[in-house]
């Protein structure tokens, strides 16, 4: 039985990987930036939107980058970090997303003079606000934030201790993002050394410009609970009948460390050649811990269901399929054990169970 866009719009899905400066909705960007007295490339908002997926899809790793320059630049102030957040939350519910876990690093939000502390207050308080908007609508979410240190920055210590002094309060995680070329994750060991004595979750983008070394290096250096794309481990598998896994492939799997897979973005970067080419249809076949993501709605003109549709349209996936990805997802949330349970039990395998039958 085919299944629709429109079907898979409507089943709820969890998120792992989504830059909350990757996701904004054109129509505010112009108007955030018209506040900020920011240039913009165009202030239609229909052709801004277009602007950035032709950017993001250029093969020019400036353009792409350029990108990120306008949408961090509108977000300089509380109450615009406030609206993006809470607009974040309500457009992941509209989707049919109920657990996301939105990144952003605060490092990079500090022109108008706001401190790390105000910059998380008001990224938290605009994912509350937008979460109770969307129970109202009749789609719940629920959202976790974490906080993102750039790798080739030196602030890795200072956003780690700040993720632990916000953990009460919606921050449920640390991210190191960036280049990985020349700024391994080791870099930063003294802060992921801080994070596991105060049992406190990770996850370290790997494994999608970079190869098995930087992948290596997160896990056994630094202790990753998850990889931030990851896609790269396909390097460590050897095609065959059956496929031949390699001393860390077969780690990873073993260990069950989830891979943050972002299939239309891993095209952009040039990660996979194309969706139908995509390691995660080997992965998924091996029973890797495999989740589905954004990345960065923006830029790859994305959503949760267009992602999923993709995979569907491509590898010929079914609801079983769908259900398993996001399954994989919840089991690999960075929240209490109860929570992720209560998510999958009474919310995802009951609609699942209607589609499957």
């Amino acid at each position: 039985m085919a299944i629709s866009y429109e079907d898979i719009v409507k089943v709820p899905k969890a998120l792992l990987h989504d830059h909350l400066d990757g996701g904004l909705r054109p129509a505010t960007i112009v108007e955030l930036a018209a506040d900020a007295g920011h240039e913009l490339p165009t202030t239609d908002s229909e052709a801004l939107g277009r602007w950035f997926a032709e950017a993001a899809n250029s093969g020019s790793l400036e353009r792409y980058l350029e990108t990120f320059a306008h949408t961090v630049a509108v977000m300089q102030t509380g109450p615009a970090l406030r609206r993006v957040a809470r607009e974040c939350a309500l457009d992941l519910a509209a989707d049919g997303v109920v657990y996301a876990e939105v990144r952003f690093a605060p490092e990079q939000h500090l022109e108008q003079n706001l401190t790390l502390d105000e910059v998380v207050d008001a990224v938290v308080t605009g994912f509350r606000e937008g979460s109770a908007l969307a129970a109202e609508a009749g789609t719940p979410i629920r959202v976790g934030t974490l906080l993102t240190a750039m790798r080739h920055a030196a602030r890795s210590q200072e956003i780690a201790e700040l993720a632990v002094r916000h953990r009460d309060t919606g921050v449920v995680g640390f991210d190191i993002a960036g280049a990985e070329a020349g700024f391994p994750p080791t870099r930063h060991l003294d802060a992921f050394e801080y994070l596991q004595r105060e049992n406190f979750h990770f996850t370290i983008h790997a494994g999608e410009a970079f190869g098995l070394p930087s992948i290596w290096q997160a896990i056994q250096w630094c202790g990753a609970d998850r990889l931030g794309h990851g896609v790269r481990i396909v390097d460590d598998i050897t095609p065959g009948n059956p496929p031949v896994l390699g001393r860390l492939a077969a780690y990873v799997r073993d260990k069950r460390i989830p891979l943050e897979l972002c299939p239309s973005s891993n095209v952009q970067t040039g990660a996979a050649a194309s969706i139908a080419d995509h390691p995660i249809g080997l992965l998924r076949d091996l029973r890797f811990r495999v989740t589905v993501n954004t990345d960065n709605r923006l830029m790859s003109g994305t959503s949760m269901s267009r992602e999923m549709a993709l995979l569907v349209d491509a590898f010929g996936y079914g609801w079983k399929e769908l259900q398993w990805f996001t399954i994989n997802a919840m089991k690999s949330a960075f929240i209490p054990f109860d929570e992720r349970l209560k998510i999958i039990d009474e919310v995802i395998k009951p609609a699942y169970a209607k589609l499957i039958g």
